[in-house]
């Protein structure tokens, strides 16, 4: 992680698809973790990669000399709303705000494309996705003072200021 000035090496984000072999690790480990906390991993691949792709999604990459630490997609709900999914950051990278960072661009890639609200949904068995949506300023759209495993998927939307042009 050191590079000759002693500093870490920088972040970029690359926009990619799914099936990119870089986002390969990415994705292994988060179905692990869908495996290890729920026993089904299916999500990943309930929508073909096409729905994460331009004009109607997105799936980026967060990049540190050019290894991924981070990722996340969205892909059309609605002709308004983009529903985040596969947010992710990799284990050994965790707590530097990486997610925060993808979260971020993907909510201006979306608002670029003209969509003004932004949906998702999150398990109840990830407290840390939950947290990083509320503290980011997403409306939850359930009962936060219930038990998450009573509720099943946790819903949440934000709405989107989209840049002028």
């Amino acid at each position: 992680m050191s590079s000759t000035s002693g500093r870490a090496p920088a972040l970029s984000l690359r926009a990619t698809t799914p099936d990119d072999p870089l986002a390969r690790p990415l994705l292994d480990e988060l179905a692990h973790e869908y495996l290890t906390r729920y026993g089904d991993a299916s999500d990943l691949t309930r929508f073909p990669a096409g729905e994460f792709a331009p004009p109607h999604g997105a799936f980026l990459l967060l990049l540190e000399g050019g290894v991924p630490v981070a990722g996340g997609a969205y892909r059309r709900y609605d002709p308004d709303t983009a529903e985040l999914k596969r947010i992710w950051t990799h284990s050994a990278h965790r707590r530097r705000g990486l997610a925060r960072r993808v979260l971020t661009a993907l909510e201006r890639d979306a608002a670029a494309r003209g969509y003004s609200r932004l949906y998702l949904t999150t398990g109840p068995r990830q407290p840390e996705a939950r947290g990083l949506y509320l503290a980011t300023g997403y409306r939850p759209l359930f009962d936060v003072t219930a038990d998450p495993e009573s509720i099943g998927p946790l819903p949440f939307e934000k709405d989107l200021e989209n840049p002028g042009p």
